[in-house]
Order: structure tokens, then C-alpha cells, then sequence
């Protein structure tokens, strides 16, 4: 179940809102300017579903923010339990950090943990199986896999390059609570 916890970016221990509900996720989400949606796939996603028919099931609401936001380039990324690199490439992403371009995540299965340092709140966002989420370009942030993750995600990107983090050099990110 999808989850928003924001905080007072000064203090990780008491939740300033929480909430299950998609429509008030969205909602909060907006107020920031960061989109939040579910997406329905168009074909029954399996194991043995590869990248393109992963893209193909999710073509229409692909299309649709290829148009509204510039994106250029589409993937999928996967990450299998029992990684034997997951610390590796769970604390690549555990800092705060910027990017030139919007970072656009789409869950196709499993979870991840977006962490947004807005203003003076930190907006803790656990997305799970469809739930997209797109943070706007130069918006301070981390995310949290999980100490044994999995999932399965779709990646929008403005730029050919794809993701490329400027850090913020903050220690924020070690302030408040991780997925697990």
C-alpha cells in the first residue's frame, strides 16, 4: 500500500501527516508540485514479461507524459532478491542529491521509498506497484530500496544520458527513517 509521511525537515521521529489514500497522496504530492499517479497495465505482466512488452503494457500513459514533459528516452530497470551488490547500490542512492531533469519512476512491481526536502519538510513517499512518481528537476532528494530490494521500474528521461546526481553535500538523508 502506497504511503506519504511528511515530516519537519528538522525532526524525523514525528510525522507532521501520513496518509494510505491515493487521492490525498496526489493531492499533497500536487500542493509541491510533484506528480503522483496510478497507472493499470494494458496485458498481464509475469516473470517471464520482457522489457519491450513491460513498455508496450504501460504504452498509452508513456506516450502521454512523453508528450507533457519532453521525455526522450524510456527503460525498465530490475533488481532481484538476494543481490549480492544490493548494499552497494542501495547506499548509491541514499544521499541527498539533484538532477538537471525530472527523475520519473514507475513501479511495475515491488517498492521503493522517495524522500523529498521541499521547502522546510522532508515528504517521505513509499511507492509500490503502480504507482508513479515524477520529481521535478533541481528538487533535493534520496531514495531507499530496501536492505534486500526488488521491484521492477519503468525510467523516463529528458536527456540521453540518463540519470546523472549532483550532490547536496547535506547529511539529511541519515536524519530520517529508511524502508526498513
Amino acid at each position: 500500500m502506497s504511503q506519504l509521511t511528511i515530516f519537519a525537515d528538522c525532526n524525523g521521529e514525528n510525522a507532521l501527516f501520513t496518509s494510505h489514500d491515493n487521492n490525498e497522496i496526489a493531492a499533497e504530492l500536487n500542493k509541491v508540485g510533484v506528480r503522483f499517479e496510478q497507472w493499470q497495465a494494458s496485458a498481464v505482466i509475469t516473470a517471464t514479461t520482457n522489457n519491450e512488452e513491460i513498455i508496450a503494457s504501460y504504452n498509452a500513459d508513456i506516450e502521454r507524459l512523453k508528450q507533457q514533459g519532453g521525455y526522450q528516452t524510456v527503460d525498465v530497470i530490475s533488481l532481484a532478491k538476494g543481490n549480492p551488490s544490493a548494499a552497494d547500490l542501495r547506499a548509491k542512492f541514499l544521499f541527498e542529491h539533484t538532477h538537471s531533469e525530472d527523475e520519473v519512476r514507475f513501479f511495475v512491481k515491488g517498492q521503493g521509498l522517495f524522500c523529498l526536502h521541499i521547502n522546510d519538510k522532508v515528504y517521505q513517499v513509499l511507492c509500490q506497484q503502480g504507482d508513479l512518481i515524477s520529481v521535478p528537476e533541481l528538487t533535493p532528494h534520496w531514495f531507499d530500496m530496501g536492505s534486500d530490494p526488488e521491484f521492477t521500474a519503468i525510467r523516463l528521461f529528458n536527456n540521453t544520458e540518463g540519470w546523472v546526481a549532483q550532490s547536496t553535500e547535506s547529511e539529511i538523508a541519515k536524519q530520517f527513517p529508511l524502508l526498513d
